[in-house]
């Protein structure tokens, strides 16, 4: 994460909410030789748990045996920023983005526990559809679901530490800052550059 506290004041309220908005991130354990493990995973938090479900073939859920410290990485929208659009001499470039680190032991959930697991995902992301009605799992012939959830596993992560980064040019002076996220949607040098420059016309203050 950034180190410079200007874009670290963000509560650990507003960064949970915009892990939950996000829904997918990349969670990273250590593997038994020390290097890092990572899937990529959509997700659900309740409280202070990350709920989400593996490929019981994953790397990652081999290593988690009775629990292992990991970490949940959500990457938001981000972009390249040029020197030449703040208007100002000396500057050089960059790449303003939005990040949060979830971190905390990583386990295997009892299996009796998959459906309901999978239930909650799968209502959490199709509640985002309405009024689309919702999907859920008894749409599937009995024989495919049991199928494919003997492919799965369920798991958590139990947050212990939340670290997050809003680089959304709070550095620059006010002129400054707003002429990047003016320039930033005319370029397709990042993603969801609407979303950031809304951001960095109004950076969140909490």
């Amino acid at each position: 994460m950034h180190p410079n506290p200007t874009f670290r004041k963000q509560s650990d309220a507003r960064n949970l909410a915009f892990a939950s908005d996000m829904g997918v991130g990349t969670l990273a354990v250590n593997g038994p030789d020390g290097m890092p493990l990572m899937a990529h995973v959509p997700f659900v938090i309740e409280g202070e748990t990350v709920l989400f479900h593996l490929v019981r073939s994953n790397p990652v859920a081999r290593a988690l045996g009775d629990g292992v410290p990991g970490k949940m990485f959500v990457q938001g929208p981000g972009s390249y920023v040029s020197p030449d659009w703040y208007g100002l001499e000396d500057q050089a470039p960059t790449w303003n983005y939005i990040a949060v680190h979830l971190a905390g032991e990583v386990r295997q959930l009892p299996t009796e526990q998959l459906r309901s697991v999978l239930d909650r995902l799968s209502n959490h992301f199709e509640s985002q559809l309405l009024p689309k009605p919702i999907w859920t799992a008894d749409k599937m012939s009995e024989d495919q679901r049991s199928k494919l959830m003997r492919q799965i596993v369920p798991c958590v992560l139990a947050i212990s530490d939340i670290q997050g980064t809003w680089k959304l040019g709070q550095n620059k002076p006010d002129n400054a800052r707003l002429a990047v996220a003016d320039e930033l949607p005319k370029h397709g040098l990042g993603m969801e550059l609407a979303q950031l420059a809304d951001l960095m016309r109004s950076p969140p203050s909490e």
